[in-house]
């Protein structure tokens, strides 16, 4: 068997495999949490001036809509090569785990930002109603009420960016950004190591199905 398997996967370095994994789950992991602390307020903030909510400001809406569908619109691989002058800059690199972070979360922001907003925009307005009928300012309605009421949309949207985010670090090894990708690109891509890109793409998918079997059993776990 062991004779089968190193025939299989002769091209294939499992230090190599298993340091790639590890850059992998750091861009994600780094990526993903300043995703949800930049994306969330974006997406309460876009439900809020909204039209006919408590904030409501047609114009602030209008220009906070137009830039996360432009930054949403945006292909990644064409983010990545734009920030790279901005990556340096913050990180001091463009390659590896800290040079594809801030490019993941100028991507996923705005991206989890509008399904929080989308979230919100599902919970009964009559919550809404009777917390302003019982005095409740605008920070208790958000904070006491609606985020509470939304939390398994929330917490679904959150799972469908991480989902997303694991395609976009596979595309950060267009750009040398470390990782799995970074892996298949060199080696199973360039090379024609078939059996690396096999190994990687598997590594990727299992990453996607824990990703959302979390995902879900905390929306279920969660909801009425």
């Amino acid at each position: 068997m062991n004779d089968i398997l190193a025939a299989l996967f002769s091209h294939v370095d499992w230090r190599d495999i298993a340091w790639a994994s590890v850059d992998t789950l750091a861009m994600l992991g780094g990526s993903l949490a300043l995703t949800l602390l930049l994306g969330l307020p974006l997406g309460i903030g876009l439900f809020l001036v909204s039209p006919k909510q408590l904030l409501s400001s047609p114009k602030v809406y209008a220009a906070l809509s137009f830039a996360v569908n432009v930054l949403r619109s945006l292909p990644f691989v064409i983010l990545l090569i734009a920030m790279i002058p901005v990556t340096v800059a913050l990180t001091g690199t463009s390659l590896g785990v800290a040079g594809s972070i801030p490019s993941l979360v100028v991507a996923g922001t705005p991206f989890f930002g509008r399904l929080v907003e989308s979230a919100l925009r599902e919970v009964d307005h009559g919550i809404v109603e009777a917390s302003l009928a019982m005095g409740a300012n605008t920070r208790q309605v958000v904070f006491g009420a609606l985020l509470w009421e939304a939390l398994p949309g929330i917490l679904a949207a959150a799972t469908v960016t991480a989902i997303a985010l694991v395609s976009y670090t596979a595309l950060a090894g267009v750009v040398g950004g470390g990782g799995l990708g970074d892996l298949a690109i060199r080696y199973g891509y360039q090379r024609f190591q078939l059996d690396v890109m096999f190994i990687t793409v598997v590594l990727l998918l299992l990453i996607v199905q824990a990703l959302q079997s979390a995902g879900q059993r905390m929306v279920l776990h969660f909801s009425r």
